[in-house]
């Protein structure tokens, strides 16, 4: 069944994200006491997505599949569909965001946020999501949070609630083992109506 685009944005500006492709697995569990390697700017990943919000006051839920390429600079995430078609395509610069649907029609903005208000009316926390699939955030306090198997859960400074629900082992550049994030739950009222917003992001294990 095809979906109409201004469902199909969901996933994709759900994503803008979105992160952490260096994911590896590990020979072993990862040692709960131990947190996520340090932020990198260049990774490359792919997994699956879903995206439960409210529509005319009732509850909607959308899948999906996605690749993300990150580089200084740049983040690009393409979002499929159940046969693995592409639906979508997001391009996001310092200078500017673009989405391409599948049927040729593209959007733009001066950046991500401002897209997503554009064409949802609110905004989803795709600057957030390139920590958070890494297993980093800002927590309500300002502060730098980096996740763990015993340390999963944070409230960050825009409101929204984390929890890092799934682990799978990794390598740090260096060869280190360290955890890194399997499944990511992220939830927050999305509107003044006080409707919820929920991601869950799942990470592929690297090939």
């Amino acid at each position: 069944m095809q979906i109409h685009s201004s469902l199909r944005l969901l996933p994709v500006l759900a994503l803008s994200a979105i992160l952490a492709g260096c994911a590896t697995s590990g020979p072993s569990l990862p040692v709960p006491n131990v947190s996520v390697a340090a932020y990198r700017d260049t990774i490359d990943l792919s997994g699956k997505l879903a995206v439960t919000y409210q529509k005319d006051g009732q509850p909607q839920r959308l899948n999906g599949a996605y690749t993300w390429t990150q580089r200084p600079g740049s983040i690009d995430v393409e979002i499929f569909g159940p046969l693995r078609q592409t639906q979508a395509v997001l391009h996001v610069t310092p200078q500017a965001a673009t989405l391409t649907l599948n049927d040729g029609k593209t959007r733009s903005a001066a950046d991500i946020d401002t897209l997503t208000t554009q064409t949802l009316g609110w905004t989803l926390p795709v600057s957030g999501l390139r920590d958070w699939l890494q297993g980093h955030a800002t927590d309500a306090q300002g502060k730098p949070f980096a996740a763990s198997p015993a340390n999963d859960s944070v409230v960050t400074k825009d409101g929204w609630r984390l929890r890092f629900a799934e682990w799978q082992g990794g390598k740090a550049p260096d060869g280190t083992p360290v955890p890194m994030p399997r499944r990511i739950n992220a939830e927050r009222s999305a509107s003044a109506t006080g409707d919820e917003l929920a991601l869950t992001i799942v990470i592929d294990p690297a090939a």
